[in-house]
């Protein structure tokens, strides 16, 4: 959820408006070693106070929310929270920071993110957010992660693509996904089948789909999640349309 397209902010306490608050950060990014790099605008709270405290004591709080990027009932997949501590890169996690955010920031010029104090200007600026600790609460339940499991962590190699893989499902593929009810059990896909279907989440373990229909006392929207697995873990993008074609072929 941290190195995703999920919309993030940066809450820092603090006893005056002046030195705590909220900022945006809608660019992040994940290093191999858990390294956690951030890009605010250089006027925001996060880069001004981070300028104010350079001893890299600044504690911060990362909330992530996961909304699904198609249009189901319920819409928010999970909630994150990152605690730790805000600092300004060194020279050589400023470079890494440009090379990994490099295909999502705005294009101001060829500058790399933290060669500008922050503070000093209302453009990008990176910064970097020690984790101290973690929680998650999604679909697949709720979990504590501490600073070592976290950077021991890997990125899923779907999570930059998954967004748009889904979007392409839920309108180019309509037919086949419905053909996944076929899986579940004859009362279930009979049922699944007179409702209405999108995909909700995609990984490397799998698709998520979310099936809905009819109403409950009250107006609450029916529905269910079905699971469906790949025989094994895809690698990247194309690794997928291997695994997706097995999927749809087997309903």
């Amino acid at each position: 959820m941290t190195d995703s397209s999920a919309s993030a902010r940066l809450v820092i306490p603090g006893p005056t408006s002046d030195e705590g608050g909220h900022s945006r950060s809608e660019i992040r990014a994940v290093d191999t070693d858990g390294t956690v790099f951030l890009l605010v605008e250089g006027n925001s709270t996060a880069a001004s106070a981070t300028a104010r405290r350079s001893d890299g004591t600044l504690t911060c709080v990362m909330e992530i929310t996961d909304v699904a990027p198609v249009a189901v009932p319920h819409r928010i997949r999970g909630r994150g929270w990152v605690a730790g501590w805000l600092r300004a890169p060194s020279t050589e996690e400023a470079v890494r920071a440009s090379r990994l955010t490099a295909g999502s920031r705005p294009d101001r010029g060829t500058g790399t993110p933290g060669e500008t104090t922050a503070g000093e200007h209302d453009g990008p600026t990176a910064l970097v957010l020690e984790v101290g600790e973690a929680y998650t609460d999604d679909l697949w339940g709720a979990e504590h992660v501490d600073a070592e499991e976290f950077r021991a962590a890997r990125t899923d190699p779907l999570a930059r693509h998954e967004a748009e893989l889904l979007q392409h499902l839920a309108g180019a593929h309509h037919e086949q996904l419905l053909g996944l009810s076929r899986l579940l059990d004859p009362a279930t896909a009979e049922w699944a089948r007179r409702g209405r279907i999108a995909p909700l989440a995609l990984d490397r373990f799998g698709l998520r789909v979310r099936f809905w229909g009819g109403r409950c006392p009250g107006g609450r929207p029916n529905g269910f999640d079905a699971r469906f697995d790949f025989p094994r873990p895809v690698r990247d993008v194309t690794d997928l349309r291997c695994a997706m074609r097995r999927l749809f072929d087997a309903g």
